[in-house]
This record gives C-alpha cells, sequence and structure tokens, in this order.
C-alpha cells in the first residue's frame, strides 16, 4: 500500500510539475513540486522510503527536463533522507515545524542542487538567495496545505456525507 501512495504521489507531482512549467513563459515557476513530494514522503514514511522516493523522483524530473542526469536524483535522495531522519528524531505533527522542515529542505535542496551543477560544469558556485527563499517559502506554504488537507480531508468528507443523510431525512 504505501508504495502504491509513494509512486502516485511521485507521478502526480511530475506531471503538475512539467505541466505548470509548460503553461510557463519565459519564466521559472517558483514551486517545486516533485521537492515538495519527496519532503512529504519522507516525513510521512522515513527516511530510506523518502530516500528511495528521491532517488526516483529526481532521476525522472532530470530526465523529463533535459538536464544532467543525476543532479536531482543525489540532491533529492540527499534530502529525502536527511528529512526522514530529522522527522523521526523530532516532533513535527505541527504546522510550524513543518514549515520549517519544507524551508530547510528546499534550501539543502537548492544548495546541493547548484553545488553538484557547478562541480560537474566547472563554473563558479551562484545560488540566488532570493530566489530560493521564494521557492523554500512557496515550497513549505504547498507542502503544510497537503498534510492539512491529507489529514483532514477524510474527517469533512465524512461530516458532509453525515449533514446530508441528516438532512435527507427530515421530511418538511
Amino acid at each position: 500500500m504505501k508504495t502504491a501512495v509513494v509512486l502516485i504521489a511521485v507521478t502526480a507531482a511530475l506531471a503538475l510539475q512539467t505541466t505548470l512549467s509548460g503553461l510557463m513563459i519565459g519564466g521559472r515557476i517558483p514551486v517545486n513540486l516533485v521537492l515538495v513530494a519527496v519532503v512529504y514522503i519522507a516525513l510521512a514514511y522515513g527516511a530510506v522510503t523518502g530516500m528511495l522516493a528521491g532517488t526516483a523522483a529526481g532521476l525522472a524530473q532530470d530526465a523529463l527536463a533535459g538536464s544532467i542526469v543525476g543532479i536531482g536524483g543525489l540532491s533529492k535522495t540527499l534530502v529525502g533522507f536527511l528529512v526522514g531522519v530529522l522527522g523521526a528524531q523530532f516532533i513535527v505533527s505541527q504546522t510550524i515545524p513543518r514549515f520549517v522542515m519544507f524551508v530547510g529542505a528546499t534550501l539543502l535542496h537548492e544548495i546541493v542542487f547548484e553545488a553538484l551543477y557547478a562541480l560537474v560544469e566547472g563554473r563558479a558556485f551562484a545560488l540566488q538567495l532570493s530566489a530560493a527563499l521564494v521557492q523554500a517559502v512557496v515550497n513549505a506554504l504547498v507542502g503544510v496545505i497537503a498534510f492539512y488537507i491529507v489529514e483532514q480531508g477524510p474527517g469533512i468528507v465524512q461530516r458532509r456525507q453525515m449533514r446530508r443523510a441528516s438532512f435527507s431525512k427530515r421530511r418538511f
């Protein structure tokens, strides 16, 4: 069951990310949905699952983006593993710790990603801090909202069905 959930989450994130990037003309989209999915999986299922999801998602994203295959995979693998380890060591069941975890994971991913690109291409390390911070905040907001929807969604649907059932039994 866990494998199916992970595959669906990574596939949906890849599909949404490629769709949204195709809609942007000349600009970068300030959210990395694949990274959000990897961090979510790592927080929900642990370090090993986060690491494997990061590897698969990063390699797939590299292949779809047409960039150097392996750089995104390695950076997402590292992020998935570290987030899974930290998520097991600390209590990250509330909104603020999750927000901080998503921000930290995004910044770590950007630093590792840019460092690997600089190493492979033989250029200077150049991290655009303002763009990385904007992406970190947007990723954190999307991740926290995803946790809220997954955790509260079934209860909301059940309450709505109960309300409908009680209204259908009434005779006016």
